[in-house]
């Protein structure tokens, strides 16, 4: 019965109204009404401000939603823990990781997981790092794939392997000078990108001012531009290596290497099958 007037609550805090929250949780105003009057009730507090044209918690229903969020998060880890199969028979992934590493490093990673532990379903999806930890954070992610750095008190980083970048152009282009590199006219990834604003920074450093003739948001579109244009690009060396088409030109001064990381939420459980999945991973083919 808590856990269901918890779930009405939060809905409601979500949301900000409470026709919305009855709607997203299939059941009738009134009844929800009820649920968190006998909440309020219960604890002998009142946890939503119902005066203004939305509603808001009042200052004890924003104590209460803090650790209500993190027992349901609990809860709901230990029901995974509860149907976990230790077999690998069957059981379930969710899985998140930084642009860059869907050109070149998932796809044969999940081929290889697959092919061990095909009952095991995943959810995979491509996200900025910043919104992985927040995943992680809220409980909706199993582990993350991004770089080590600076991370959230809640994330642990598990160190995998270094990544070097390069200047990529066409394998069919003119040799690119080594100590040239940034001179030649480039495509690069906009500025939400870390691969980016690691770019940026290289720069800034260096002195240098690389010639940027366009930008754009998506790796796929990246390739494909380099593919069928005389412009050069930065992506990791390993991309252009598994990728039809594209050479990789190391450049002077290089990059420095960025270290990958294994991105979790500190303390969670680690089921069988994300276990399963980081043991693989921290064994991956070579790169280079």
């Amino acid at each position: 019965m808590l856990l269901r007037h918890i779930r009405y609550l939060l809905a409601v805090a979500e949301h900000r109204n409470f026709t919305r929250a009855a709607q997203a949780l299939h059941v009738s105003q009134p009844t929800l009404s009820q649920q968190i009057k006998q909440l309020e009730d219960t604890l002998g507090a009142p946890l939503l401000d119902r005066s203004g044209r939305s509603v808001s918690l009042t200052d004890a229903g924003q104590a209460y939603v803090r650790f209500a969020r993190l027992a349901l998060q609990d809860l709901e880890a230990g029901t995974r823990a509860m149907h976990d199969v230790q077999d690998l028979s069957r059981g379930h992934l969710r899985l998140a990781m930084t642009p860059t590493f869907t050109a070149y490093l998932i796809g044969p990673l999940l081929a290889r997981f697959h092919g061990l532990y095909p009952g095991i379903t995943l959810s995979v999806e491509e996200l900025t790092q910043d919104r992985i930890e927040a995943a992680l954070g809220e409980d909706l992610l199993d582990i993350g794939i991004g770089f080590a750095g600076e991370h959230g008190p809640d994330i642990e980083c598990e160190a995998l392997f270094a990544e070097a970048l390069s200047v990529v152009v066409r394998a069919d282009s003119p040799a690119v000078n080594r100590s040239a590199g940034f001179e030649q006219p480039l495509v690069l990834l906009d500025a939400g990108f870390a691969t980016r604003r690691y770019i940026d920074d290289y720069c800034r450093r260096q002195g240098v001012t690389p010639r940027i003739v366009m930008e754009a948001n998506s790796i796929g579109a990246i390739i494909e531009i380099v593919r069928n244009t005389s412009l050069a690009t930065i992506l990791p060396r390993a991309l252009a290596q598994a990728q039809a088409g594209l050479h990789a030109v190391a450049i002077e001064p290089p990059l420095p290497h960025r270290t990958v990381g294994l991105l979790s939420r500190r303390g969670a459980y680690r089921s069988a099958a994300c276990a399963a999945f980081v043991e693989l991973i921290k064994a991956p083919p070579a790169t280079d």
